[in-house]
C-alpha cells in the first residue's frame, strides 16, 4: 500500500461518516450563548514553531519591537514541550495539562497492536454500520461518527462551564471540536473535503513519468485548439454500491496568444494570467441526485499557460458555510466567518508543503500560497480582535501556523551545511526573518486591543532545528538482529510493516519519533515475554541506540531514547511506544521507517527541501513563553498554562493537571 492509498483509506471513512445527518447533527449540538460579564481578559497567540534561539536573535537585531514591548513589561522564558517535541502531542499537552500519558497523543502516527495497521493519532471516523440496499444505493440506517482521539478535559470546557466568553480558534488536535459552549474552529488534524491532510490537483500536458505524487493527483490533459478539461475528485459517494468517486468537472481555454486562460468550473468563469490565483470557487458533488450533496472550495493558481500547461487547484477544503464535516462549535461559527469574509481554508495545515517537496512548486509558487494563507488568518484575527475588545470579559485562542510550515521549507537557507542549501532560490533567503517580523506585528496587535486588565500570552509549541541527515530505524533494527523478515521479502517491498516476520521480531518502528516492542499479549504476534525479559530489551535497545554514530561525520545521532515508561505517566500510559527517539540536531527519524518501511541504509542525506525540524530530543528544541505580565517561573512548560489560564479565572485545575501557574504573583 503506498502513503497516497493509506490518506485515501483513511479519507474514505472520514467522508463516509460525515454524511450521515443524524450523525451530524449530534454532533454539531447548540451551544447556550455566554454572557461576558467583568472578568479577566486573556488573549494568547499560538505561534506555532516560534524558536527561542531565532527570537533572542531579532529581538538583539531590534527587528521585534512589539515582542520587545511585551517582555519589557513582563517577560520572556524557553517553554519545555513535549517528549516527543511534534505539534499534536506539544498541543494536546497545552490543552489538557497533561503529558502524552493523559491524553493519549504520542505520534502523528499510532498503531493498532491487534493488527499491527497504521492510523492518525488525532481523530478516527467511523462510517455507518448498516444500509438498506436498493439497487446499486445505499441508504443509512444508522449514524457513522467522527471521534476525536484526544482524551482529557481541554481547559476551555471549564472556563466555558464558569460562564467565561471563549473564542478558540484553529487549535490543534481539536477535529472535531470538543463539545463546549465557546466558539471553536478545528486546527490542525482537520482533513480536506477527501478525509485526507490535503490533496492537491494539477492539470499539465507534461505530466512526470511517477504519477504518483505524495500530496497530489496529476491530471494530465491533451490541448486541441487551445481547449482541454478533466475533473476534481470530490469525496467517496458512501450512498453508492462500492463508494466511487465523486468529481466535479473542468474545462480550460488557453489563450492562444496572452500568457492566460480561461477556466470554468462549480458554474462559474474566471480569467487566470500567470501566476495568478482565483477567488475562492464552490464545488459541488453529487450523492443522491436533488437530494444529498456535499459542497467543497478550492481555489486555482495558473502556473504556466505555455510552453507547458501547468494549472494548481488546491486540495478541496470543507466548506465552512456548509460544511459536510463538524468543523465548528456551534455549527454556525464557521458559517459566520464564512458570512463575514468569505470562504476560507479550513484543512488543519493548509500551506501546500507537499507541493514544493514533490517539485510540482518552485519556491516562488509556495511563497504566493503561504501568503495567501496568512494573508486570509491576518484578516480573521482582526475580525477577533474586533469582537474582544467589546468584551468586559473573556479568553480568546488565535493560532497562526506560518512559522511552522516556513520553518520546515526554508530552514535550508539558514544552515550552509544542508543538502538542499546551495540549490536554495536566494531571493527568498530571508523569508524566515520576514515572517517572524510578520509575527511581530501581530503581537502588536494584540497589545494594540488590550486595556490594563488584559494579559497577553504568546506561546510556541516547540522550536526547531536543522534536519540534514535521516536515521532509518527498521533498517537499524534489520541490521542489528531486533527485526527480521519474511524468506524472500526484500527491504525494498516493506510498507506498512508488510512483509515482517513477526516470529523473530522483538522491535519495529512506526511514527516519526516511536520505537515499539513486539511484546506478547500485547501485539497480535508478540514474542517478548513482559517483564524480565521486557526491560532488558529495553535497556539494550536505549543504550545501543544512543552509541548509534554516523558513519559520515562520528556524530551520534540519538540524544535520548526515552523510556516510555519513565517519561509518560496516567491512564493513557500503557497506548503508546516503548521508547521515543529523542534526535540530536541535525538528524531525524525518516519519513520511510515512519510508514513503517526499509531502505537500503542506515543513515542517508535528507533530499527533501523540507530541511527544518523539531522531532527531536525535546531539550534541542523548546518554545517560547512571552507575557505582558512578570512570569514566576524560570523553567515554563507547555503543562504549565492550562493551569495558569484557570487560575487566572479563580478556578482551581482539576488534580490530573501537574503543572504551575506561570504569572508571578500580583504585588
Amino acid at each position: 500500500m503506498k502513503r497516497r492509498e493509506f490518506l485515501k483509506l483513511v479519507g474514505a471513512a472520514a467522508v463516509a461518516a460525515a454524511a450521515s445527518d443524524a450523525m451530524v447533527t449530534r454532533l454539531f449540538a447548540p451551544v447556550r450563548a455566554r454572557a461576558s460579564g467583568p472578568g479577566p481578559k486573556v488573549i494568547c497567540l499560538g505561534l506555532d514553531g516560534m524558536d527561542p534561539q531565532l527570537l533572542r536573535r531579532f529581538l538583539d537585531e531590534g527587528l521585534m519591537p512589539n515582542f520587545a514591548r511585551a517582555i519589557a513589561a513582563g517577560g520572556f522564558r524557553s517553554c519545555g514541550t513535549s517528549i516527543p517535541p511534534q505539534s499534536p502531542v506539544a498541543w494536546s499537552n497545552f490543552i489538557t495539562g497533561t503529558g502524552p500519558g493523559g491524553h493519549g497523543i504520542f505520534d502523528f502516527i499510532h498503531r493498532d497492536p491487534a493488527t499491527l495497521t497504521p492510523h492518525l493519532s488525532i481523530s478516527e471516523a467511523r462510517p455507518p454500520q448498516r444500509y438498506f440496499r436498493v439497487g446499486d444505493w445505499k441508504l443509512p440506517r444508522d449514524g457513522g461518527s467522527v471521534e476525536l482521539l484526544r482524551r482529557g478535559r481541554a481547559f476551555w470546557q471549564d472556563l466555558a462551564e464558569a460562564g467565561v466568553d471563549v473564542t478558540i480558534f484553529k487549535m490543534p488536535s481539536n477535529f472535531p471540536p470538543a463539545p463546549a459552549a465557546v466558539r471553536s474552529i478545528s486546527g490542525m488534524g482537520t482533513p480536506d473535503i477527501l478525509g485526507t491532510y490535503g490533496i492537491f490537483t494539477l492539470f499539465t500536458d507534461d505530466p512526470p513519468a511517477d504519477m504518483d505524487i505524495g500530496g497530489g493527483r496529476v491530471v494530465p490533459v491533451s490541448l486541441r485548439d487551445n481547449r482541454c478539461g478533466g475533473e476534481i475528485l470530490g469525496p467517496p459517494n458512501s450512498w453508492r454500491k462500492g463508494d466511487p468517486d465523486t468529481a466535479a468537472p473542468v474545462s480550460i481555454v488557453v489563450d492562444p496568444v496572452n500568457p492566460a486562460a480561461c477556466i470554468e468550473a462549480g458554474g462559474r468563469r474566471f480569467v487566470l494570467q500567470e501566476g495568478e490565483w482565483s477567488d475562492w470557487v464552490t464545488l459541488r458533488f453529487p450523492m443522491v441526485s436533488h437530494l444529498k450533496e456535499v459542497s467543497g472550495v478550492c481555489r486555482f493558481y495558473l502556473m504556466e499557460a505555455r510552453p507547458r500547461f501547468r494549472l494548481y487547484v488546491t486540495p478541496v477544503q470543507i466548506d465552512p458555510a456548509d460544511p459536510a464535516m463538524p468543523i465548528s462549535t456551534p455549527d454556525g461559527y464557521a458559517r459566520e466567518l464564512a458570512e463575514a469574509m468569505g470562504p476560507f481554508f479550513t484543512q488543519g495545515l493548509p500551506d501546500d508543503t507537499k507541493a514544493l517537496d514533490e517539485g510540482v512548486f518552485a519556491d516562488a509558487d509556495y511563497v504566493s500560497q503561504s501568503d495567501l494563507v496568512l494573508a486570509e488568518r491576518r484578516r480573521q484575527y482582526a475580525y477577533e480582535l474586533e469582537r474582544f475588545r467589546g468584551l468586559e470579559g473573556g479568553f480568546l485562542f488565535f493560532y497562526f501556523n506560518t512559522l511552522d510550515q516556513n520553518c520546515h521549507m526554508f530552514w535550508r537557507h539558514l544552515d550552509p551545511a544542508s543538502p538542499q542549501h546551495a540549490a536554495a532560490d536566494p531571493r527568498f533567503a530571508n523569508r524566515i526573518r520576514d515572517l517572524y517580523r510578520e509575527m511581530d506585528r501581530v503581537m502588536g496587535d494584540a497589545l494594540d486591543a488590550a486595556d490594563e486588565r488584559t494579559v497577553v500570552f504568546a506561546v510556541s509549541d516547540h522550536g526547531f532545528a536543522s534536519y540534514n541527515r535521516s536515521f532509518h530505524v527498521n533498517r537499524w533494527l534489520l541490521e542489528n538482529d531486533f527485526l527480521a523478515l519474511r524468506p524472500g521479502t526484500a527491504p525494498e517491498d516493506v510498507a506498512y510493516l508488510s512483509g515482517i516476520d513477526w516470529r523473530r521480531t522483538r522491535a519495529y518502528a512506526l511514527g516519526i519519533n516511536s520505537l515499539y516492542l513486539n511484546l506478547r499479549g500485547r501485539e497480535m504476534r508478540g514474542v517478548v515475554n513482559p517483564g524480565r525479559e521486557q526491560k532488558a530489551l529495553l535497556a539494550e535497545l536505549q543504550e545501543r541506540l544512543e552509541d548509534a554514530a554516523d558513519p559520515a561525520t562520528g556524530v551520534r545521532a540519538i540524544k535520548h531514547a526515552y523510556r516510555a515508561d519513565q517519561v509518560f505517566a496516567g491512564p493513557q500510559a500503557d497506548k503508546g511506544c516503548d521508547l521515543v527517539l529523542g534526535y540530536d540536531r541535525g538528524f531525524r527519524g525518516s519519513n520511510e521507517s515512519a510508514l513503517g518501511e526499509i531502505p537500503a541504509e542506515i543513515f542517508g542525506d535528507n533530499g527533501l527541501k523540507w530541511s527544518g525540524d523539531h522531532c527531536m530530543a525535546a531539550d534541542e528544541v523548546p518554545g517560547i513563553l512571552v507575557c505582558n505580565r512578570p512570569l514566576g517561573v524560570a523553567d515554563p512548560a507547555l503543562t504549565d498554562m492550562a493551569p495558569t489560564f484557570l487560575r487566572l479565572y479563580g478556578l482551581e485545575p482539576p488534580p490530573v493537571m501537574k503543572g504551575r501557574d506561570v504569572l508571578a504573583p500580583a504585588g
